[in-house]
């Protein structure tokens, strides 16, 4: 069963002014009711999608949760009454009381393993609704645009996602049961009661109203503040995480970074926690003045049946059970205020699960059904008037940008940093949209193709590539998850990329672990060796067009070289697309493109370019000075 979130717009509720006058009270709570009504609905769709037995064994609690505290107190009334008769010679067999006392035994024992048995398995339930949640939600940002990873507000709604919507639907579904379960009680209290007369349970329901008012008030407040702190609150987390980052210790000792971000982690939670801490005490207070009324109405009505108890009106035990009932009412609309309030509050939040997978990805095919990516032949790739603004952006990263690689083609990218030249990449493999122009593949718009097709025929290796706690064979293999673990195809491109040398030196080969986040033997990898791996996932990949960013940035000289070599060999039948600084792997290149601030200030050949004179020669000269000697410098 597909859940599919609500269609009114997210959070509108909470954000929604309370009522200024009375006239508008009706229209706001048939908003609230009607906004709560809709996302419990939503939960409880997610909770029968994650195991409908949840759903059944919730129903039978209600039932039995409202009715058993009502049986409790007619046993024990009618056990006081029995021992009052016997303390007066009235009863002369002990026999009845003996019944009366097994039956409270009973009930005892069967309340007490129950409500045991249901506490287990509502943990159990949560664990299993927290662990589909967060399924969906890997599950959902998998189909979110990269663009969105470029925005606050993104990170704002995942973390709300993540921070609440795993334990909210268990919460609320017990909540909900429960004030089914309350009313049942409630309702057969009053029934009790009326013995002594309607007015104490209606003194009862009309003191409940203040807290009512305050539970909900305050609901609504916390989860407005929580909503607005998750800066705050993804703030902390991260400087949490860079003093216990594995990757960063090392600077953060070496240049006693530490102290520093603990006391930007003590101001921001200063700033979180003043806030919060305001609201609690808020709440405390009303909710004090709120218990001192009800206390008071209580203390009445118990003088009251104690007289009637005292004047013959009433049996002894009638008197537990009267004031037990009253007791119950109280406890019971209390329960029910504060648990009404807690659905409200969960409901609120539950909305940041749904404006999470609400979150519509706009990088997807323009036609239906999409074009087919053609395999295992040469490719054309035009850029046509490419320009490129990241989202939010005052500038562009990219500006007009044009030219072709042709079947077969060899080409490089050279820039200075910022030139744009990882950014053009991404745009090549669809990550992003132009903002102008239109990129084709085959003739055809690049947008047309169907792209998950489109990043399959891809053999990349980016500059930030992927370090994964899994064995050497899996983290080489990963290079086509579709492939599977073909263990000869993943020894042959460790060869290619030149890992084989220090993988047959570890004990247990391609079985290794990689870094030592589980286990004690995992391996630790130099920068060098990662990136051999990383590489060794592209030869991985059964590609049409392969693509290096920085392939070779950690790797020494005579490294480069070799993989260089392996590359010209493998490239043969595809395209290839490799951007590096170290312009020496650019002189065999069919085209070399040359980008400076976004834009394209020349192309052509290693020998076209350096006759030219212009940027590339610049940047190739002032690397070449690097390793000539005085007199070998004046050729340039």
């Amino acid at each position: 069963m597909n859940v599919t979130p609500p269609s009114s717009k997210v959070n509108d509720q909470y954000r929604a002014e309370p009522p200024k006058n009375l006239r508008e009270v009706p229209k706001y709570l048939k908003k609230v009711v009607g906004d709560t009504s809709e996302r419990m609905f939503y939960i409880v769709k997610l909770v029968w999608e994650a195991n409908r037995g949840i759903m059944f064994i919730m129903a039978f609690m209600t039932l039995f949760n409202g009715v058993m505290p009502v049986i409790g107190s007619i046993i024990g009334k009618e056990i006081l009454n029995d021992l009052a008769k016997a303390y007066q010679n009235e009863l002369t067999s002990f026999h009845i009381i003996a019944v009366l006392l097994i039956a409270q035994f009973v009930y005892l024992l069967l309340k007490d393993l129950i409500t045991r048995i249901y506490s287990t398995v509502l943990r159990i339930s949560g664990e299993i609704v927290a662990n589909h949640i967060k399924i969906k939600l890997m599950v959902k940002s998998k189909e979110v645009d990269l663009s969105s990873y470029d925005s606050p507000e993104y990170y704002t709604k995942l973390e709300n996602a993540t921070r609440e919507a795993a334990r909210r639907p268990i919460e609320s579904l017990t909540a909900t049961f429960s004030i089914i379960s309350t009313i049942i009680s409630i309702v057969s209290y009053i029934v009790i009661i009326l013995a002594v007369g309607i007015l104490p349970a209606l003194l009862i329901i009309a003191v409940s109203i203040p807290s009512t008012v305050i539970n909900f008030y305050f609901r609504r407040k916390n989860h407005a503040y929580l909503s607005r702190k998750s800066n705050e609150r993804r703030q902390l987390a991260y400087y949490s995480e860079l003093i216990t980052n594995k990757d960063l210790v090392k600077e953060m000792r070496t240049l006693d970074l530490t102290d520093t971000f603990i006391e930007k982690y003590k101001t921001v939670f200063g700033v979180y926690f003043k806030g919060l801490r305001k609201l609690m005490v808020l709440e405390c207070v009303w909710n004090l003045g709120a218990g001192i009324l009800s206390t008071a109405v209580n203390c009445v009505l118990f003088v009251l049946i104690a007289q009637g108890v005292f004047n013959g009106q009433y049996e002894v035990g009638n008197y537990a059970l009267y004031t037990g009932a009253l007791n119950a009412i109280a406890g019971g609309i209390g329960s029910l205020i504060t648990t009404t309030a807690s659905i409200y509050e969960s409901t609120l939040f539950i909305n940041n699960m749904i404006s999470f997978m609400k979150e519509e990805p706009k990088i997807v095919p323009i036609i239906d059904p999409p074009r087919k990516v053609e395999r295992g032949v040469g490719h054309t790739i035009v850029f046509e008037h490419v320009s490129f603004r990241y989202p939010g952006a005052e500038r562009d990263v990219l500006r007009d940008i044009s030219f072709t690689v042709s079947p077969n083609e060899s080409v490089v990218l050279v820039g200075l940093n910022g030139a744009g030249k990882t950014t053009l990449i991404k745009l090549l493999m669809r990550l992003y949209d132009p903002t102008e122009g239109v990129i084709l593949l085959d003739g055809h718009d690049i947008r047309e193709y169907d792209v998950r097709a489109l990043y399959d025929m891809f053999g990349i290796v980016f500059q930030d590539y992927g370090k994964y706690a899994v064995t050497v064979g899996e983290n080489i293999a990963f290079g086509e998850v579709a492939k599977g673990i073909v263990r000869e195809d993943i020894e042959k491109a460790a060869l290619y990329s030149n890992a084989d040398s220090f993988i047959e030196q570890f004990p247990k080969k391609y079985d290794t672990p990689l870094m030592r986040y589980f286990e004690d033997s995992g391996t630790e990898l130099s920068g060098g060796q990662w990136q051999k791996i990383a590489i060794a996932r592209a030869f991985y990949a059964d590609s049409d067009i392969l693509i290096l960013d920085e392939p070779t940035a950690s790797l020494d000289a005579i490294a480069e070289q070799e993989i260089f070599t392996q590359f010209e060999t493998l490239r043969q039948g595809k395209s290839s697309i490799f951007v590096s600084h170290r312009l020496s792997s650019a002189t065999t290149a069919n085209k070399i493109v040359v980008l400076n601030n976004g834009t394209i200030e020349e192309i052509g050949t290693h020998a076209e370019l350096m006759k030219a004179e212009g940027e590339y020669f610049k940047l190739f000269s002032t690397q070449a000075k690097r390793y000539q000697t005085p007199a070998e410098e004046t050729q340039y």
